[in-house]
C-alpha cells in the first residue's frame, strides 16, 4: 500500500523511494496508517495538520497499527481541511521525526509475532514537500489502497483454514475412539467434505476480485468487499470446526490449530469489519 501511495499518486519523494525499494532487502520497513480512534468510520478521524509556512504539525494519534515502533516509514492521513473526507490529507513521516512517538505494545489474542501500537504526534513538523498528491486527496488514497489490503487480509485466512483442514485429516486418520478411527465416521467426513469445498469457494471469489482490482475495473471494489467478507467469515469457521474436531486437545497451545482460531479471527475485523464489507455491498447494489 506504501508503495501505492508513492508510485501511483507520484509524490516527488526521493529518498523515500529508495527506500521503498530498500525494503524487500530488509533495511527499511514500511508502514501505512490509515486507522484514527474513529474505526470503521474513516472520514471522521481526527488527527490534525496545520500549516504554517512549508511545514504542517501535526497533532492527534491513531490506535491498533501494525508494525508501529518497528517500522521506518509512515504514511498518515490527517485533516488538513474542513469536516468529512474531503478535508483529509495524506502525509508520508519517517521514524525519527521529532514530535513522533508510539504506545505500549498491545496485548492480543492472536497475531503475536506482529507488534500494535498506538502512533501520537505532539507538534510533530512535517514538510509540505512529504504530501503525497494535493490537499484533500488522503481519503481518495486510501480507499485505493484499501481495497488491495482486503485481498491481502481475505488471502491470509485462506493460509489458516487451509493449513487447519490439513491438521483436523492428519488427526482424524490417527486419533481412536470406540475401536476406530475418527475418520471412519460419516458425519466427520461431511464436515471435512464442507470444509474444503468453502475453502475452495473462498479461494475463487478472491481470485475473481483480484483479477478486477489488477485490470481496475468498476466493479472491483464491491467485489473486494465480497471477497473479505465471504473468505474471512468462512475461513474462520473452517479453522474453528478444525478445533472442534480435536475435542480437548486442539484447545491446548501444543496443538497449531488454536494458533490459527485465534489469529485468523481478528481478520473480521481488519482492513474495515465484515460489517462495513456488508454496508458497501448494499449500498452499491441499491444504487444500481
Amino acid at each position: 500500500m506504501l508503495r501505492h501511495c508513492v508510485g501511483r499518486l507520484g509524490a516527488q519523494l526521493d529518498s523515500l523511494r529508495w527506500g521503498l525499494q530498500s525494503s524487500a532487502l530488509g533495511r527499511v520497513r514500511g508502514l501505512v496508517s490509515c486507522i484514527d480512534r474513529s474505526g470503521s468510520d474513516a472520514a471522521s478521524l481526527l488527527t490534525s495538520a496545520k500549516r504554517q509556512g512549508d511545514h504542517y504539525i501535526l497533532n492527534g494519534s491513531k490506535a491498533f497499527i501494525s508494525g508501529a515502533g518497528e517500522s521506518d516509514i509512515y504514511v498518515v492521513m490527517c485533516r488538513t481541511g474542513g469536516s468529512g473526507p474531503k478535508g483529509i490529507s495524506c502525509l508520508v513521516i519517517e521514524k525519527d521525526t521529532p514530535g513522533l512517538s508510539f504506545g505500549k505494545k498491545e496485548k492480543k489474542v492472536g497475531w503475536n509475532s506482529h507488534p500494535i501500537r498506538a502512533v501520537i504526534f505532539e507538534d510533530c513538523v512535517v514538510p509540505v514537500a512529504n504530501r503525497i498528491g494535493d490537499e484533500g486527496q488522503g481519503f481518495l488514497i486510501a480507499m485505493k489502497g484499501l481495497n488491495g489490503g482486503r485481498i491481502n487480509v481475505a488471502s491470509c485466512s485462506l493460509g489458516a483454514a487451509h493449513a487447519s483442514i490439513v491438521l483436523a485429516r492428519n488427526y482424524l486418520n490417527v486419533r481412536k475412539q470406540f475401536g476406530k478411527p475418527l475418520a471412519s465416521n460419516q458425519y466427520l467426513q461431511f464436515k471435512l467434505a464442507d470444509m474444503a469445498t468453502r475453502l475452495v469457494a473462498s479461494r475463487l471469489i478472491i481470485r475473481n476480485a483480484a483479477v478486477a482490482l489488477q485490470e481496475e475495473r468498476a466493479d472491483a471494489m464491491v467485489l473486494c468487499s465480497m471477497a473479505k467478507l465471504f473468505a474471512t467469515e468462512e475461513c474462520f469457521s473452517i479453522c474453528n470446526k478444525a478445533l472442534q474436531m480435536h475435542g480437548g486437545y486442539g484447545y491446548l497451545k501444543d496443538y497449531a490449530v488454536q494458533q490459527y482460531v485465534r489469529d485468523s479471527r481478528v481478520h473480521q475485523i481488519l482492513e474495515g469489519s465484515d460489517e462495513v464489507m456488508r454496508m458497501l455491498i448494499s449500498r452499491n447494489l441499491l444504487q444500481e
